[in-house]
């Protein structure tokens, strides 16, 4: 592929709801163009965007895909995208990428849930966008119900530059607005152009006024010459077309069905012709970022990058701002789906991958060392469901630590921990899909089989009576022996984890034996008491005791101490404390009920609600047992509307019922583990 200069450039993500067709209608963009010699399907596992195994099987898109196409001189740079929100990561990492959209809306759906939260992504920075109505010719198709529903769920202008010919089995072409004229499609995405039916005009006639006041106000010229009543021309109608598209101010409307490889043309077209291209920053010094790392089997790490400025040569020193280390570039590639091609250099609004860079990933901004410059990075969700993972097979840890390692490289929307307390590795994902696909992809790419379960929930022990408890451990076995003997005092403590002291006197615990003394209470604060969590809010006091001149020792303390501690915690009604969250749901006002209703099952607590625009902000206190399957939960009752976020907020006393129930299940478990 030649080289293209950024007014021959066209960076376009391909997004939708799933299964409107925008894999099909890619496809046959790259037919049309030449790149592929016949159409794919998605149901054959076919297409040139869903490449990955794990998109085969399941029929969907799973990762954003580039697939670059030449048209009328011009470099398309297409990027299909997840049409399911478990995905998202990778749609707003493309929109990054891209100067403009494609919404590919069915025509018998109509706007559905993704196509919402996508739409409202990309409203903030009012980047171009035009809509495609696909599946104009399935059953219950219509263009009227689409355009409404259009106008009723998102915030925008629709301008409609093509009119249906005929819905569902009677589709066979389109009017379009601009140009006046009808086309009746032929084969292999040809057009012939026939005369306008009758029933038409009227349609007609009010999009293309809908087109003209749209494209009038653009300038003030154009607006002028439309209120004085005077026809704008079609230069005029054009350039206001071209500028309000540009400025987010009017979103045209195409038609088409891409199974059948009708309106594809068209689009190509439209965007070669009214989609603006990159700024040109040629002349400038090089600056790119980071958008997407996949491990390819093959070619190994390849950095998916949108060049901002400046120019790309394979001999380029590259410096990694975000990292403040230097890179070399081993290759620069093409990249179309799964094909790679090398190339020696990339121009500023160019989209390439480079390959081997060692030490650099997602986000990350790449430039010259003298001409250092930091692109602000890509804002991904957080991910909200969280499994506790483990390899099937013991002896494969390390198995699963590099397969871990490798997804992370490729997933900015995945978070691993190890938690200290429960001796779990947490992975938390965006939703069950995206948890279920890391794991398919954890087998296959590295050979470790995983299991996967709830976490534990990181519970506490704790006291709310103070007592006083003696502790002796005295051991004889001829020879030396075995002698540590304390007075504890135990109290509540509420705004510390833990605090020692000493009160004795008359030397009847020797100085040497008191930190002994405090470090046997710590291990068994550590180990657990009633349930085998750790023990917080206690204030620990040695105020007497005994000891041998010949058989005391450290050791000897501090089991003492030890074992005082655990019979002091069984006197001082001791109780199970439990992480709570403070929760922020957000969803459309109609859901709010249900989400009320909801935490009130979950033994949350409503702190207040705040509007937000056409949303209402839920904030709650509830417990994190009850929260760990919550992104499942709120998916259900939204249609995948709702969004949440949750943070630690404190402990509190776990109710008495559900503290027996956790007791009695924490003693069987190390029943079991004992015999």
């Amino acid at each position: 592929m030649k080289n293209y200069q950024a007014g021959q450039l066209r960076n376009i993500g391909i997004v939708a709801h799933g299964g409107a067709g925008k894999t099909s209608l890619v496809e046959a963009m790259l037919f049309n163009t030449g790149a592929i010699n016949r159409l794919g399907r998605v149901e054959d596992g076919t297409t040139t965007a869903d490449y990955h195994p794990e998109e085969i099987k399941r029929q969907i898109t799973i990762h954003a895909t580039l697939v670059p196409v030449e048209w009328k001189d011009c470099k398309v740079n297409l990027i299909d995208t997840p049409g399911y929100a478990d995905f998202i990561g990778d749609v707003k990492a493309t929109l990054r990428a891209v100067d403009s959209a494609v919404f590919v809306v069915c025509a018998a759906a109509g706007v559905e849930v993704q196509t919402e939260i996508i739409w409202n992504i990309i409203d903030g920075d009012k980047k171009p966008r035009v809509v495609f109505i696909n599946k104009m010719d399935r059953e219950n198709a219509s263009f009227q119900k689409t355009l409404a529903s259009l106008q009723d769920n998102l915030n925008g202008n629709f301008v409609p530059l093509q009119i249906p010919i005929g819905e569902a089995e009677t589709f066979q072409g389109f009017v379009d607005v601009v140009e006046q004229k009808a086309y009746q499609y032929e084969t292999n995405g040809k057009v012939k152009e026939v005369e306008i039916p009758a029933g038409i005009s009227g349609e007609l006639a009010t999009y293309r006024e809908k087109l003209i006041e749209s494209a009038a106000e653009m300038t003030d010229e154009a607006l002028e010459k439309y209120l004085n009543g005077e026809e704008l021309t079609k230069e005029e109608i054009i350039t206001g077309l071209k500028l309000g598209i540009k400025e987010g101010k009017i979103n045209p409307v195409l038609c088409g069905s891409a199974n059948k490889n009708q309106g594809a043309v068209q689009l190509l077209d439209f965007v070669v012709n009214y989609m603006p291209s990159p700024e040109d920053r040629s002349t400038e010094p090089l600056s790119a970022l980071v958008f997407k790392t996949i491990v390819d089997p093959y070619v190994g790490k390849m950095n998916f990058v949108r060049i901002y400025s400046g120019r790309l040569a394979a001999d380029t020193p590259l410096f990694n701002s975000t990292k403040n280390q230097a890179e070399k570039v081993g290759q620069i590639l093409f990249v179309r789906g799964k094909t790679t091609q090398p190339i020696t250099e990339a121009w500023a609004g160019d989209i390439v991958s480079l390959v081997k860079l060692q030490n650099t990933d997602t986000n990350d901004t790449l430039c010259l060392k003298e001409k250092d410059v930091k692109l602000d990075p890509i804002v991904f969700p957080v991910p909200t469901l969280s499994v506790a993972i483990a390899p099937r097979t013991k002896g494969d840890e390390d198995k699963l630590g590099n397969a871990i390692h490798k997804c992370l490289e490729e997933d900015p929307c995945l978070r691993v921990e190890k938690n200290m307390e429960t001796h779990e590795t947490i992975l938390t994902g965006m939703g069950e899909a995206h948890i279920d696909i890391v794991l398919e992809k954890m087998k296959r790419k590295f050979g470790v089989d995983v299991v996967m379960k709830d976490p534990r929930v990181p519970y506490r022990e704790t006291i709310r009576a103070t007592v006083k408890v003696e502790g002796k451990h005295k051991k004889q076995t001829g020879g030396h022996g075995q002698y540590g003997h304390v007075w504890l005092r135990l109290e509540p403590l509420m705004d510390k984890e833990f605090e020692f002291d000493e009160e004795i006197f008359g030397g009847a615990v020797p100085k040497q034996y008191i930190p002994a003394v405090e470090k046997g209470i710590r291990e068994a604060m550590a180990e657990g008491v009633i349930a085998g969590y750790p023990v917080t809010g206690i204030k620990a006091v040695v105020y007497d005791g005994s000891h041998h001149p010949v058989d005391s020792s450290e050791m000897a303390f501090k089991i003492a101490s030890a074992q005082a501690f655990k019979k002091g915690v069984l006197q001082a009604k001791p109780i199970l404390l439990e992480p709570v969250m403070n929760v922020e749901v957000t969803v459309p006002e109609g859901y709010m009920g249900d989400i009320i209703s909801d935490f009130n099952t979950k033994r949350g607590r409503i702190l207040g609600m705040d509007p937000l625009g056409k949303y209402t902000v839920v904030k709650a206190q509830v417990p994190l047992a009850e929260m760990y399957r919550y992104a499942i939960d709120l998916k259900s009752m939204t249609q995948g509307r709702g969004q949440f976020t949750m943070e630690f907020a404190q402990y509190e006393e776990v109710p008495a019922r559900l503290a027996e129930e956790i007791i009695n299940q924490a003693r069987a478990a190390k029943e079991a583990a004992e015999k």
